[in-house]
């Protein structure tokens, strides 16, 4: 099985998209990671849902999670608060700021060795210079299970 038998359409955003609103995406349709790309629509990141929780989360109480108790639900607002005015470049882990996109003839082993290369939820896949769409991790366990 390739890659373009198993990738999915999927929504992106741009490194100059609004994190807020990349926050809310993420969110609505409950993605484990979306896909960033350049000007010109060509895959250049993954920011994993997981990294903008992190994102919220103080650092103090990164450091201490015990301190988590302490804090009410109103702090919630002045945390997501540290998501406005930030671009997704300001929010992406630079381990996955150049995570390389699966070529559409790339086989099941070949994806799955990217994502776990790189720790990625997701990859996009490419034909050529045209972004054809994303695998997620649970496809790809999907796709790899069928079998069994």
């Amino acid at each position: 099985m390739h890659a373009s038998q198993i990738a999915e359409d999927y929504p992106v955003v741009g490194m100059d998209t609004d994190a807020l609103d990349a926050a809310r995406l993420l969110a609505e349709h409950r993605l484990p990671g979306i896909v960033v790309t350049d000007a010109k629509g060509r895959p250049e990141a993954v920011l994993p849902a997981s990294q903008v929780v992190r994102f919220l989360v103080p650092t103090y109480v990164q450091d201490d999670p015990s301190l988590a108790g302490v804090l009410n639900e109103s702090m919630c607002e002045r945390v997501v608060a540290k998501l406005r005015g930030k671009k997704v470049r300001d929010v992406l882990p630079e381990h996955l700021a150049k995570v390389p996109a699966a070529k559409a003839d790339d086989t099941v082993i070949e994806v799955a060795a990217t994502m776990a290369q790189f720790r990625s939820p997701l990859v996009a896949v490419m034909n050529d210079t045209d972004l054809i769409g994303v695998i997620t991790a649970s496809r790809l366990l999907q796709a790899s299970l069928q079998h069994d």
